[in-house]
């Protein structure tokens, strides 16, 4: 995008979160998920990280939700209440990290402290002399909603804290003899707790299931009943509803240094807190945290969508201090969103075994579920005329089910004006034959019998053994592929991203990563493979070795694919027929194959796919690196990555895409990515460019 472009995109979004926002933590309303509103803060966030001349007063990264009701009174927060800013990736967490180390001390040693991120209303809690006087809501950070008598009415906020000497026992007994010591000098007349109400999962489904009787319509989640219960004007409606709530902050100074000390301090004056949370040195502990609580999630009588991650040690905590809305040394590390907002690049058209015509969206990539999306089938042109989709739109994609990407809806408020029109073509695509719709006017069908996108006998040939041998993808994959519009040829395969199989039923995330791994490294192939992989009519693998051997030696070397589609165009019945052992019924099938209108467009597709052809003189069965294994991270300096990659299959050795433990050797370049973290773990040998360069060239 222009600079233009950026400041432009920055207003719709302002303007739209804003929108979104005021429903959600003023009126109690959800217009669109949580999530997806994450994902639109995060974008503005970026843009404006990367162009802060355009980061404004009234932009939502830089103040808190919402705005106090008119119908309660108003309390004044002396300290504000923050916000945090989120991180959506382990990247984002690292990045984070990176920022804060350079406005501490070089000496600064940093431990963590961490927290379940839990999805409720955020609140206040004063109390004077061990009373409980007043509780509030964050409202817009400085100004909140007295709603103290609805917070008496939940059992887990207490009305009254634990006696001086129990508290100083307690510390005692937690080894925080130095704050009880305080303590006995000077007990605070008033302590100021912050936490979190929130409805339980169970409950949530109790107050539903009343809602159903009644004939009303449901509630969309447990925080929305846990606000709306808090803001009621009517106690006695807050105490039916059983909410829950759990401390996490302490605002008063009672001598405490670290924020673990905070949560010690906060359950031994009478406060619920989290036996989860915990203290942490690393950010690999940090990680392995947030992993446990994800596995968990769904197992927990609550809903969370993330952990929290804070400085551990309040003083380099304080001297981060706040930009905007949210503190330096805090940070939500969010669970994978189901639910994101992207842009649709293009609308494809992809032709189903049956001839069925699907319209696919193309998506600028983004993670949902935990899966990179770069796909979402649209069903058929009723559903693009029902969404109002236009070519560049921004929508909202949910797996539904976890298993299917969509689009749920589009955002029209974040046009820019250049988006098109998305027509449905009068001819397949793929054959040029007329389409023809059925009774609905809904169904777009190809009747083409011999449409090449309908026959999966080519496709069942180019994975298997003797063509491309691409381990994990067989007949059954490439029917499901074909059946949800994901390709309609060989070609489509090497554009497959990790989300786009791990989205299908019974294909997991792990399966999904070895299948795309399988089909990159499918794609440096011997030129004699390649050729066999066609599908040429009477060219087996014996042919396509002697046609190899032919048109390697004509081309005089030259045999990547651009060179290689032009010379097998160019091919003549005469020439063909003076190779031994090819007569005139495989020079006609060669003939006939090269002239198909089919074969041209398929072979003009293959040019963007990115196949490496090795010559059959790279083509070994043995070799110096026979039997041992490489990964490469990072970027080459002295050759390509595709170079090196060839060099060790010239060798006889193997490349992967990812570290494992019969991995001999990651490779690493400038900037090396998360393999080489695993690398370490798995205590893998771990070389520069230099010495894989000297090892290759012995």
């Amino acid at each position: 995008m222009t600079k233009d472009e950026v400041k432009k995109r920055i207003e719709v979004l302002k303007k739209e979160i804003e929108k979104y926002r005021y429903a959600y933590h003023v009126l109690d309303q959800s217009l669109i998920s949580d999530e997806a509103l994450d994902s639109l803060k995060k974008e503005l966030f970026d843009l404006e990280q990367q162009f802060p001349e355009f980061i404004s007063l009234d932009s939502p990264t830089q103040r808190v939700e919402g705005k106090p009701l008119k119908y309660f009174s108003k309390v004044t927060h002396e300290v504000p209440m923050t916000s945090l800013n989120d991180a959506f990736s382990r990247e984002d967490v690292f990045e984070w990290l990176k920022r804060i180390k350079k406005l501490l001390p070089k000496e600064a040693k940093l431990d963590f402290y961490c927290e379940q991120k839990f999805d409720g209303l955020a609140i206040d809690l004063e109390y004077e002399n061990g009373i409980f006087i007043r509780g509030s809501t964050r409202g817009d950070g400085r100004i909140g909603e007295d709603v103290t008598q609805n917070l008496k009415t939940i059992e887990a906020i207490p009305l009254k804290l634990s006696e001086k000497e129990e508290v100083r026992k307690n510390l005692k007994k937690e080894g925080l003899n130095h704050i009880a010591f305080f303590l006995e000098k000077d007990f605070p007349k008033k302590i100021e707790a912050r936490g979190e109400v929130i409805l339980t999962k169970k409950e949530f489904k109790k107050i539903n299931q009343e809602q159903i009787k009644k004939k009303l319509s449901p509630y969309a989640n447990p925080r929305n009943v846990a606000a709306g219960s808090v803001r009621q004007l009517d106690p006695k409606i807050t105490a039916s509803r059983n909410l829950d709530s759990y401390a996490y902050d302490l605002v008063s100074d009672l001598g405490q240094r670290t924020h673990e000390e905070e949560h010690l301090i906060l359950k031994a004056l009478g406060f619920k807190t989290h036996k989860a949370n915990k203290k942490v040195d690393s950010l690999e502990e940090v990680f392995k945290f947030y992993g446990d609580i994800e596995n968990q999630r769904e197992k927990l009588p609550y809903e969370i969508d993330g952990v929290v991650i804070i400085i551990n040690n309040n003083d380099y905590f304080k001297q981060l201090g706040i930009v905007g809305k949210a503190p330096r040394g805090a940070l939500a590390f969010k669970f994978p969103p189901k639910e994101t907002t992207t842009i649709v690049e293009d609308i494809i058209v992809q032709v189903g075994r049956t001839g069925v015509l699907t319209p696919v969206a193309v998506l600028t990539p983004k993670k949902v579920g935990g899966v990179m999306v770069s796909r979402a089938t649209l069903h058929n042109k009723e559903e693009i005329k029902r969404l109002g989709l236009k070519i560049g739109d921004t929508v909202i994609v949910s797996r539904a089910g976890d298993v299917i990407p969509q689009i749920v809806k589009v955002l029209p408020h974040l046009r820019t004006g250049k988006e098109k029109e998305f027509k449905l073509p009068k001819k397949c695509p793929v054959c040029g034959t007329e389409l023809k719709e059925d009774e609905s006017g809904i169904i777009v069908r190809c009747p083409n019998a011999d449409c090449p996108a309908r026959s999966e006998e080519h496709l069942y040939h180019f994975v298997g053994k003797g063509a491309f041998d691409i381990k994990g993808v067989g007949p059954k994959l490439i029917n499901r592929l074909l059946d949800e519009g994901l390709i309609q040829d060989a070609a489509d395969l090497f554009s497959l991203k990790e989300g786009d199989v791990a989205l299908l039923e019974r294909y997991g995330e792990k399966s999904s990563k070895n299948i795309i791994s399988a089909i990159q490294k499918a794609k440096i192939i011997p030129l004699n493979k390649f050729l066999y992989s066609l599908g040429i009519l009477n060219v087996g693998e014996e042919t396509a070795l002697l046609l190899a051997e032919f048109l390697q030696e004509k081309n005089k070397g030259k045999i990547q694919i651009p060179e290689l589609i032009k010379a097998l165009l160019e091919l003549k019945k005469e020439e063909l027929e003076k190779v031994p052992s090819i007569g005139p019924k495989i020079s006609e099938g060669i003939i006939s194959w090269e002239k198909s209108k089919n074969t041209i467009i398929f072979l003009e597709k293959l040019k963007n796919t990115g196949i490496k052809l090795l010559p059959l003189s790279m083509v070994k069965e043995e070799g110096k690196l026979k039997g041992l294994s490489f990964v490469f991270t990072g970027t080459m300096k002295l050759i390509t990555r595709e170079e090196a990659k060839n060099r060790v299959i010239k060798e006889g050795g193997k490349v992967s895409e990812s570290v494992s433990s019969k991995t001999d050797y990651l490779v690493c370049g400038e900037e090396p990515g998360a393999k080489y973290d695993k690398a370490k773990k798995l205590g893998v040998k771990i070389i520069a460019e230099k010495e894989f360069l000297k090892i290759i060239n012995r």
